[in-house]
């Protein structure tokens, strides 16, 4: 008759193998698979809209208008196939700002309509300057998304109008729907950002003709609430103010754009929240559930493969 401290060896030997790979499992999935999961998609098709009342300027009747409800919607769709052959995240961008007459009709009759391309490294968030980005130079920590892990930190966050990184500063927490984000401030002061041919008595030059007035720029409140593992951005609140000053003026002659509290609609934030639990989720699963439980049952396997062998392995006792 076989030994049964012989018949159990092999069952014992399995179920160590078994648990020692689990045991090695645990930290691969934490230290190696985890950061590699935590990479910007390439496969975007999101809309977030905004909302808010101010004024703007009116070409029709030349003149501004108030109280009006503003309307920006941004679209993004991640170009998969130059994305594939970069191998970083190319995100093509376009962003209208919409006036109750504008609103819902064809996108290039939008009050103001602009498109670009964005393009980072997967997992820094750092911009890269490649497959055809619009418009060049693009800079900063944060644009469409933020980095993973989130720091109590300041951020340099790519504004579109101003046409560089403008400084955010950790404020706190923000709890948005069931998640909770980090919520970083700031604001540009007035700037000029370019300049636009206009006829001289809109600024206050009736004696000439046509003149090339200066754009200045201005965002007093600047918000965005991003959450802080994935850096998923959840709400965000600016207050763009676009105005015309004659050349060479420090005073202010027409007010282009003017909102006081731009801000994510709810169905928007609703679904950056639903968007970001899931992938806190996948993160979860990877980084902690997965690691954890093989960690525990390759203890358990190994341990239950060890003490039979050990058992048969004591000299029996006399009778």
């Amino acid at each position: 008759m076989r030994d049964s401290g012989t018949a159990a060896a092999p069952r014992s030997l399995v179920l160590i193998g078994i648990g020692v790979f689990l045991l090695v499992l645990a930290p691969l999935l934490t230290w190696y698979v985890t950061p590699r999961a935590k990479v910007a998609p390439v496969d975007v098709d999101e809309t977030s809209v905004f909302t808010g009342t101010g004024s703007y300027f009116d070409v029709g009747r030349l003149a501004t208008r108030e109280r009006q409800k503003i309307t920006l919607t941004q679209h993004v769709l991640g170009n998969v196939a130059a994305s594939g052959r970069s191998g970083h995240a190319v995100w093509d961008v376009s962003t209208a700002v919409d006036t109750p007459g504008t609103l819902g009709k064809d996108v290039r009759k939008a009050f103001q309509w602009t498109t670009g391309r964005w393009v980072v490294d997967r997992r820094t968030n750092d911009p890269v300057h490649c497959c055809d980005e619009a418009p060049t130079g693009h800079d900063g920590d944060a644009y469409l998304k933020f980095p993973f892990d989130l720091q109590r930190r300041t951020y340099r966050w790519w504004d579109d109008t101003l046409g560089a990184a403008v400084p955010l500063r950790f404020a706190g927490t923000r709890q948005v729907g069931d998640q909770q984000g980090y919520r970083f401030t700031g604001s540009v002061p007035p700037t000029r950002t370019g300049s636009r041919q206009v006829p001289g008595r809109l600024v206050g030059l009736p004696g000439q003709g046509q003149v090339q007035a200066e754009e200045w720029y201005a965002d007093a409140r600047m918000s965005v609430v991003a959450d802080r593992r994935t850096g998923r951005i959840l709400d965000v609140s600016l207050s763009p103010h676009k105005t015309l000053r004659a050349p060479g003026s420090p005073h202010t002659a027409v007010t282009l754009l003017h909102v006081d509290g731009l801000r994510f609609t709810p169905a928007t934030r609703r679904a950056a929240e639903r968007l970001a639990a899931a992938d806190n989720r996948k993160l979860a699963l990877v980084g902690e559930v997965l690691p954890l439980s093989a960690g525990a049952a390759g203890g358990l396997l190994a341990l239950s493969g060890l003490v039979p062998l050990v058992r048969a392995g004591r000299p029996g006792r006399g009778i």
